[in-house]
C-alpha cells in the first residue's frame, strides 16, 4: 500500500501486571514527524512432502522502527529512554538507564486517497542518533532519530493471539467512524467493538482546558462554586456512561458538592466490550 506523508506521532506508556500483560497510558504527543522506516525481521519454516513444499509457515520476531523528528524534548527523551533530567534541566543519560516500553502511533496518507492510522503495540527505544556537520554555504537540517524494536506485546487480544501492530484506513468497508475518531484517544484494543466517544462532557458553564473534544481524553477546571452540575452524553445510542467523583458515583446531570482542593471526574463509556474512560480535575478554590 502506497503511503503519502506523516503526521499525529504518539506514544502510549506501558504499565505491566504480575503477569507481563499490558496496559496502556493516555496518548500523547512525541515530536513532530519527519519519517518512519521499519524493518521486519520473520521467521519461515517449511514442511516438505512428495518431493515438494507442502506447508509454509512465517511467523513475525520483531521488527526495527526507525523515526525521523524534529526535535525530542529532554521531557520525553527521559520518558523514553529511561534516562534522567536534573534540577538544573540538563537531560544525564547513564550506563544504568533502563528504557521503558510504549505503544507508538501515527498517521499517513494513502497514495489511492484516505488516511492511514497505525499503533504499534510494544516498542523499547535506544540512545537516539543525531548526525551533526559544520556551518556551510548552504542551509542544512541536522534531525534525530530514535530507534526502537517493535515486539509482540504479551497481552492476548480476543482471538488469544500477541498482536504487534493495527493498522486501519478510513473509508475502508466496514471501518467504524468511531475507530478513526478515537485512534488517538487511546491505544486501539483489538476485538473491541462499538463507540465510546463522548459527543459532550460539561461542569455546568465552566470551561474545560483544553477545550472538550471526543479525542481528548484529560480535562482541568478551576472553580470557586460551592456545587456544580456534571453532564457527559455518549456519541453512541448504545453506549453506557457511569460517572464518578473521587469514586462516589452519580448520574449525568446531577449537581456536585465540590471539596476544596482537586476533585476526580471519571466517565466511563461502554459499548460491548470496548471502553474509554474520561478524567476532568476539577480544583476548588
Amino acid at each position: 500500500m502506497a503511503q503519502i506523508g506523516l503526521k499525529n506521532l504518539f506514544a502510549a506508556e506501558i504499565t505491566e501486571d504480575a503477569d507481563g500483560n499490558e496496559s496502556y497510558g493516555s496518548p500523547f504527543r512525541l515530536a513532530k514527524a519527519i519519517s518512519a522506516d521499519l524493518s521486519v525481521n520473520s521467521s519461515t519454516a517449511t514442511l516438505y512432502a512428495d518431493d515438494g513444499a507442502d506447508v509454509v509457515i512465517t511467523e513475525f520476531v520483531d521488527a526495527s522502527l526507525t523515526l525521523g523528528v524534529n526535535d525530542i524534548s529532554n521531557a520525553n527523551a527521559a520518558h523514553l529512554l529511561g534516562a534522567n533530567v536534573d534540577a538544573n534541566g540538563v537531560l544525564v543519560s547513564a550506563s544504568e538507564d533502563q528504557a521503558k516500553a510504549f505503544a507508538i502511533g501515527f498517521q499517513s496518507k494513502s497514495a489511492r486517497g484516505g488516511d492511514i492510522f497505525v499503533w504499534f503495540y510494544r516498542v523499547k527505544f535506544a540512545i537516539p542518533n543525531q548526525s551533526l556537520q559544520t556551518k556551510g554555504d548552504s542551509i542544512s537540517f541536522a534531525t534525530p532519530s530514535i530507534v526502537g524494536t517493535v515486539s509482540r506485546r504479551n497481552k492476548v487480544d480476543a482471538n488469544d493471539q500477541h498482536p504487534w501492530k493495527a493498522q486501519v484506513k478510513d473509508g475502508d468497508p466496514g471501518v467504524a467512524s468511531g475507530t478513526i475518531s478515537g485512534w488517538f484517544a487511546g491505544v486501539y484494543e483489538p476485538g473491541q467493538s462499538g463507540d465510546v466517544t463522548l459527543s459532550a462532557l460539561t461542569i455546568d458553564s465552566k470551561t474545560l482546558t483544553p477545550a472538550f473534544s471526543s479525542n481528548i481524553t484529560e480535562y482541568t477546571v478551576a472553580t470557586t462554586a460551592s456545587s456544580e452540575a456534571v453532564t457527559a452524553t455518549a456519541t453512541s445510542a448504545s453506549a453506557a456512561v457511569a460517572i464518578t467523583i473521587d469514586g462516589n458515583s452519580i448520574s449525568s446531570g446531577d449537581t456536585v458538592a465540590w471539596e476544596s482542593g482537586p476533585n476526580v471526574v471519571k466517565v466511563v463509556v461502554t459499548n460491548g466490550a470496548a471502553s474509554r474512560t474520561y478524567t476532568v480535575t476539577v480544583t476548588k478554590s
